[in-house]
């Protein structure tokens, strides 16, 4: 006989892959690890959440947003390393959360994760929500606190300044 997973552990399997893309995107590879330890440790304090009409991903978002931002501003931060994920799987099995982000980097060509960590907070943000997680922009705006023009043009600034870099040469998107 199986027993049913608990509540939160079955929301913590749920989304955590989203969590950790979100976080490795803001806070880079070397810190996302951390952030998404302190993130759930938040979200099981505030556990069960009230008044969600069922919207947990944006609940859970919004809090590994809030946390990266936190661990950000600590650290003074404006850029960071997006190109290397090998920290990423030092600790992750194969069939856990970090193969999926290494595939992800496999995919992507080289250097473009250390463009993207080079935007400002907000446009990484806004670009890792939109074409990592498939956000829409509703929901970009909700987690940035932002209405939804705002977020429209925080993902286009951020991509207009990543094809910049690709059209002046400083980022060479060869695999």
């Amino acid at each position: 006989m199986t027993t049913a997973a608990p509540p939160f552990q079955r929301f913590l399997l749920e989304h955590r892959d989203a969590v950790l893309r979100l976080l490795v995107g803001m806070v880079g590879p070397a810190d996302a690890e951390d952030c998404f330890q302190e993130s759930f440790l938040k979200a099981l304090r505030g556990w069960p959440p009230a008044d969600l009409d069922g919207r947990l991903d944006s609940w859970m978002l919004t809090i590994a947003h809030r946390t990266a931002l936190g661990h950000l501003r600590r650290r003074g931060v404006t850029d960071i390393a997006l190109d290397d994920a090998g920290e990423l799987d030092a600790h992750a099995e194969p069939d856990e959360v970090g193969a999926g982000l290494l595939g992800l980097w496999a995919k992507t060509p080289a250097g473009l994760w250390a463009a993207v960590g080079g935007l400002p907070v907000r446009q990484r943000t806004a670009v890792v929500l939109r074409t990592v997680l498939d956000q829409s922009h509703a929901q970009v705006a909700a987690l940035l606190e932002c209405n939804e023009a705002a977020a429209r043009r925080s993902y286009a600034d951020g991509l207009a300044a990543l094809r910049a870099r690709i059209a002046d040469g400083t980022l060479e998107v060869t695999r």
